[in-house]
C-alpha cells in the first residue's frame, strides 16, 4: 500500500491513529468511528495504538498524547468550521488532499451536500476498501477525485461535477505544511477562481521557519524514531507564502488563530510548553466577499 506506507501518506495514518485514540477518550473533542480500520487495515501501523489506554504515559506521551490531542482538537475545530458553513448555505465540500478524511460518513450534512475528496489514486483506493469493509455509509454524497494537487487539478474537478457557481467551502487540512510556497500559492489561487459565489476556506499552516532547538523538540523526535514518521524532513524547507494576505488582497476577510487559542476555547487540549512544536501552527478562516457563509470561530 504505497499510498499510506511511505512519506507524506504515512502521516494520514499518524492522523487516523490520534484520531481514534481521541475517539475513545472521556472528554473526547472529536469522534471517528473508521479512523482505527484505516490503521488496523495498513501493515505500515502494526501495533500502533488506536485507544487512550494502549499509549505509555497518556497525555504527557509527546507523540499519542500531545500531538495527537492537537490532531484531536484540530479534528474538532474544522469539523465545526465545515458544518457551520454547510448549514448556512455552502452546497460544497471540497477537501484538498483528503488523505483518509471521513467527514463525508460522518458529520450532520444537510440535504443535497456534495463533499468532493481530492488526493492520490493509492490513498483513495485504500481508504474506499477499508470504508467498503466498515460498511460505512457516507450522509452526503461524496465524489473522490484522483489528481496530484501540485499539477492541473480544476479542470478535472468540474469534470466530476463541481459547480462554481455554487457556494462553496475548502479545506485544506495538514496540506501546505509539505507543498513548495509556489504550489500553495497556485492552489489558493485555483480555489479562489472557481469561487463564482460566496463561499468559506480554512487551511493550517506553519507560519515562520522553527528554530533549530525548536527542532530538537521530543514531538518531532518521537514521531521519527516511533513511526518512522520524520516530519521536519516532509515538511517543505522553502519561505513560506503569507497565503493569509494573498486572501485578503483577492478581496476575502481573513482571521488566523493559533491552536491553543481553541484548546482555551474547549478546555482541553494541548497548552504552549517552551521550544514548542505546535508554536508556529496556524489555522487561517477566510470568507468570500458578500455576506459571509461562516465567521471565524471566536
Amino acid at each position: 500500500m504505497p499510498g499510506v506506507s511511505d512519506g507524506v501518506g504515512r502521516t494520514a495514518l499518524m492522523v487516523a491513529a490520534a484520531r481514534a485514540i481521541e475517539t475513545h477518550r472521556p472528554d473526547a473533542l472529536a469522534h471517528d468511528p473508521y479512523a482505527e480500520h484505516f490503521v488496523r487495515a495498513a501493515p505500515a501501523a502494526e501495533g500502533w495504538p488506536v485507544r487512550p489506554e494502549e499509549v505509555p504515559g497518556g497525555e504527557a506521551d509527546p507523540l499519542w498524547g500531545r500531538l495527537g490531542r492537537y490532531f484531536g482538537l484540530r479534528t474538532r475545530v474544522l469539523d465545526d468550521f465545515l458544518t457551520r458553513s454547510a448549514r448556512a448555505g455552502a452546497r460544497q465540500t471540497v477537501l484538498l488532499g483528503a488523505g483518509l478524511d471521513t467527514r463525508a460518513y460522518r458529520l450532520d450534512w444537510p440535504a443535497g451536500q456534495v463533499v468532493f475528496e481530492i488526493d492520490t489514486p493509492e490513498v483513495l483506493e485504500f481508504k474506499q476498501r477499508v470504508l467498503e469493509r466498515a460498511g460505512a455509509v457516507a450522509r452526503a454524497k461524496r465524489v473522490p477525485l484522483a489528481a496530484d494537487l501540485r499539477a492541473e487539478w480544476a479542470g478535472p474537478l468540474v469534470a466530476t461535477g463541481f459547480d462554481p457557481a455554487l457556494s462553496t467551502t475548502w479545506l485544506a487540512e495538514g496540506l501546505f505544511l509539505y507543498l513548495p510556497g509556489a504550489a500553495e500559492r497556485r492552489l489558493l489561487a485555483t480555489a479562489d477562481r472557481l469561487t463564482a459565489a460566496p463561499g468559506a476556506l480554512a487551511f493550517e499552516a506553519k507560519v515562520i521557519r522553527e528554530p533549530e532547538k525548536v527542532r530538537h523538540n521530543p514531538v518531532y523526535t518521537a514521531a521519527r524514531e516511533r513511526i518512522g514518521v520524520d516530519l521536519l524532513r516532509l515538511f517543505d524547507p522553502g519561505p513560506r507564502p503569507d497565503s493569509a494576505a494573498a486572501l485578503a488582497s483577492l478581496g476575502w476577510s481573513t482571521t488566523t488563530r493559533t491552536p491553543f487559542d481553541f484548546s482555551a476555547l474547549h478546555g482541553r487540549g494541548p497548552r504552549p510548553e517552551a521550544d514548542d512544536a505546535l508554536a508556529a501552527n496556524r489555522l487561517v478562516f477566510a470568507a468570500r466577499p458578500g455576506p459571509p457563509l461562516v465567521e471565524a470561530p471566536a
